[in-house]
């Protein structure tokens, strides 16, 4: 149940080269116009991934593709790629049998990223689910004992998403991430992160991510994960 935020990506995104901007053209006597602004780089409201859920028969017809996103995303070379690979395939299928289970992904021509969680059951959100029962600080459990609470175990990305314009609305992983807690009209997401793991807390954390309690993760419960939150 960590978010996959890779740091050295196999590629920059579906062709185009990074940090390339156009070049101005020569007016040659004639005076120029007003210069028009640049257009940003990566996505943008106009230009940007289409975003759809798959269903469950859907996901197994392209897990072999998911797969590969999530290897060419993860950096390394190809024996890693295949360790990366088969890791997230397992954790993946056993996430598809959870009730509620969501997978979005993003695609223009090429699949260019997924995000994937499920809600925590209401009623007794401790022993909800398996294994995160330890995690769930009490700040949470009325939002959970509620039904409102959804786990976002999966963002896969390629690496400018992290580096650039992380703040903006259109940012890919901000609105993979907002529009899974939309699908399930869920109040607060949730999702653990390994406390040694610096670059995917920091990738959360631009992107709107928060501490559960307090200001840091050591004061969250004690153990190897932390919690980070995201509210709507």
């Amino acid at each position: 149940m960590t978010v996959h935020v890779p740091v050295r990506p196999a590629t920059t995104g579906p062709g185009r080269p990074a940090n390339t901007e156009p070049h101005e053209r020569s007016a040659g006597n004639h005076r120029p116009g007003p210069r028009r602004p640049r257009p940003e780089r990566g996505s943008s409201p106009r230009a940007g991934e289409r975003l759809r859920p798959l269903t469950r028969r859907q996901i197994e017809d392209r897990f072999a593709e998911l797969g590969d996103l999530y290897a060419q995303t993860s950096g390394g070379g190809p024996r890693a790629w295949n360790a990366a690979r088969g890791s997230f395939l397992r954790h993946l299928g056993a996430d598809i049998r959870r009730p509620g289970f969501c997978l979005l992904i993003a695609e223009t021509t090429v699949l260019t990223g997924c995000a994937y969680g499920y809600p925590v059951p209401g009623g007794d959100p401790r022993g909800g689910v398996r294994g995160l029962e330890p995690y769930l600080p009490r700040t949470v459990l009325p939002v959970a004992a509620a039904g409102g609470l959804f786990l976002v175990s999966g963002i896969v990305v390629p690496a400018r998403v992290r580096r650039q314009h992380q703040d903006r609305a259109w940012n890919l992983a901000r609105r993979l991430q907002n529009r899974l807690l939309a699908e399930h009209d869920a109040a607060l997401g949730i999702t653990l992160v390994d406390r040694a793991d610096g670059a995917t807390v920091q990738a959360l954390r631009s992107w709107g991510w928060g501490y559960a309690e307090g200001d840091t993760l050591q004061s969250s419960v004690l153990g190897r994960y932390g919690v980070l939150v995201l509210r709507r």
